[in-house]
């Protein structure tokens, strides 16, 4: 077997949108097991969307952060859970001050397991009533993916004082660094 096959067995990409695809990258770049993240949109009918159509909400696409990570560090599972610890699932196309449905909350799959996966942890939070109203996010197959213009990449990592960054984005990855930081503890 060569280690391209190897590679590929040993890796994984899960696609999602939470709101602003600056917070989510920023979230998911935490994880230990994160070997890539990119923001992207998909979802929509235009063929290679700018940023600019996509927020005045002309193309249907959604932000996404494209994430490949190793499983055997990082299961699907974990990365379900803490996207929807980071952002609210039962706002539909809104997340804070963000509005329209390219923020709406969706997990596209990229699998029949990460769609069975995703509707089980769906299924579990509502049971648990984990949120105080219906979750709205969609579970969707992923058709295309259009990478962000370069300037979106590692956005927060790369505009620590930039007043977004610093009032929206800074404050969420603290409460996920904090509930990363709980889990282990309590798993030591």
């Amino acid at each position: 077997m060569d280690n391209n096959a190897v590679n590929q067995q040993t890796i994984e990409t899960a696609t999602m949108g939470g709101g602003c695809f600056w917070c989510t990258e920023a979230v998911f770049a935490l994880l230990p097991g994160v070997l890539s993240t990119l923001p992207g949109y998909s979802g929509g009918e235009t063929p290679e969307p700018t940023y600019e159509q996509v927020c005045r909400g002309e193309t249907g696409h959604i932000e996404v952060v494209q994430v490949v990570f190793e499983p055997a560090i990082l299961s699907y599972q974990h990365l379900l859970d803490v996207f929807f610890r980071s952002h609210d699932p039962t706002s539909l196309d809104r997340q804070g001050n963000d509005i329209g449905s390219q923020y709406r909350s969706v997990i596209f799959f990229h699998s029949p397991e990460q769609a069975q996966q995703a509707h089980a942890c769906i299924d579990r939070l509502e049971r648990e009533h984990q949120f105080p109203a219906p979750i709205v996010t969609q579970v969707l197959p992923l058709d295309v993916f259009y990478p962000a213009e370069p300037y979106h990449h590692c956005y927060f990592t790369n505009n620590p004082s930039q007043g977004y960054c610093r009032t929206v984005i800074a404050p969420k990855v603290s409460r996920i660094q904090e509930s990363l930081t709980a889990c282990r503890n309590t798993t030591d």
